[in-house]
């Protein structure tokens, strides 16, 4: 334990952990995200065959296209949601067409550009970047064609029909929660104190923004009493935001955190918004001669395989799961909704102001996923099998 400096600088802390699934929420007048799942309600991960499905009890098959443009398929986040999508899609009868963008925000814009030329009936998108979408998102409005945004906010623009996503506040509750907990901040000494650095996502993103929020909520006691202490100053959302989800500046952030303001005492928390960031500030450490013996709590967002092999090993302390199985199952009833002339299920109707519309929301809720429940949510849960995990590198 550290005891604490005169002028300590206070910091924030933001961090998640979280599995979530969707189930109808009885009053969308609440505002308020579908309740997590057991692991026994979730469903099969494998994926369908491009040619659909042979069940000839599935329901009616209209033969309309929709098309998914997702930021990359090197990340099991962004695979897992286009195969769980295929299929929730692909059993309502739906032709499914998926574009990966490979990250690049010109190239996804390239692709939901031919979607709206080659007559797609729905364009459901996560956008990499909002910015470089807008002409195409214009064209598909003038083509009457509606469109989805998908687990990432459409920003400044009209020609959104709905937003399908998780609850990103109440990520950010949890995630200092858990932060709360594995550091162990309510046992800490008069004069104790832990010291905290952050790495959010992108300062254009509004889901970045609530989960920082939420983070605060939780934190902010203990940042304002002196109980957690961040020596680079840096604690605002503009100062923790990394652009474009870059892990190599996480990682860059990170060593130099460690070799500038941590060369006299051990950083203990490191708060990350995605599982990307949380292994260049795992590398960072380990270069920098941590050990088990002061290895620092490090959050992150994604449960991707790498990460959760990384919290059996004790290198990751915790991630958020955002189960791609119920957000692609809400997604597949929203898009039904909209080919049916239907109005969607909406459980958030104030939060998600695109600076230029509020955009009707269907939240889905989160679990954190530490060593403790790893195994039980999310292998006997049929999320991962234990192989998958056993195989990551």
């Amino acid at each position: 334990m550290k005891k604490k400096f005169l002028h300590a600088i206070t910091c924030i802390v933001l961090t998640g952990a979280l599995l979530a699934g969707c189930t109808k929420d009885k009053d969308p007048d609440q505002d308020r995200p579908d309740e997590p799942v057991t692991p026994t309600q979730t469903t099969e991960t494998t994926t369908t065959e491009d040619t659909g499905t042979d069940d000839p009890e599935e329901p009616d098959h209209t033969g309309k296209k929709i098309a998914l443009a997702l930021p990359d398929e090197t990340m099991d986040h962004w695979s897992s949601d286009g195969d769980n999508m295929k299929k929730s899609l692909e059993a309502l009868g739906y032709r499914v067409e998926i574009q990966y963008a490979q990250n690049r925000p010109k190239q996804q814009a390239g692709q939901v550009m031919d979607f709206v030329e080659q007559g797609a009936d729905c364009i459901v998108i996560a956008p990499v970047s909002s910015k470089k979408l807008k002409k195409a998102q214009v064209a598909a409005q003038k083509a009457g064609i509606p469109v989805i945004a998908y687990d990432r906010l459409l920003m400044d623009t009209d020609a959104v029909s709905f937003y399908v996503t998780f609850d990103h506040k109440g990520m950010g509750n949890k995630i200092g929660q858990a932060v709360v907990e594995q550091a162990g901040l309510d046992d800490l000494e008069d004069g104790e104190y832990k010291t905290i650095e952050f790495f959010m996502g992108p300062q254009e993103e509004k889901e970045s923004l609530y989960i920082y929020q939420g983070l605060m909520e939780v934190l902010r006691p203990y940042l304002d009493n002196g109980m957690l202490v961040c020596n680079t100053g840096r604690t605002s959302f503009e100062d923790t935001a990394i652009a474009d989800w870059s892990p190599e500046r996480a990682k860059t952030w990170c060593e130099n955190y460690l070799e500038g303001y941590y060369n006299q005492e051990d950083l203990d928390i490191c708060v990350t918004a995605s599982d990307q960031f949380a292994y260049g500030c795992k590398q960072s450490f380990l270069a920098a001669g941590y050990t088990e013996d002061n290895w620092p709590v490090i959050s992150g967002i994604g449960c991707e395989i790498q990460a959760c092999k990384n919290i059996l090993e004790g290198t990751q302390s915790f991630s958020i799961c955002k189960d791609s199985r119920m957000l692609a199952a809400e997604c597949a009833k929203v898009v039904g909704a909209l080919m049916n002339g239907m109005e969607p299920d909406v459980n958030n109707a104030q939060l998600y102001d695109n600076n230029k519309m509020i955009v009707p929301a269907h939240m889905c809720s989160t679990l954190v996923i530490d060593a403790e429940n790893l195994m039980e949510v999310l292998v006997d849960g049929g999320y991962y099998t234990e192989r998958q995990i056993q195989g990551a590198k």
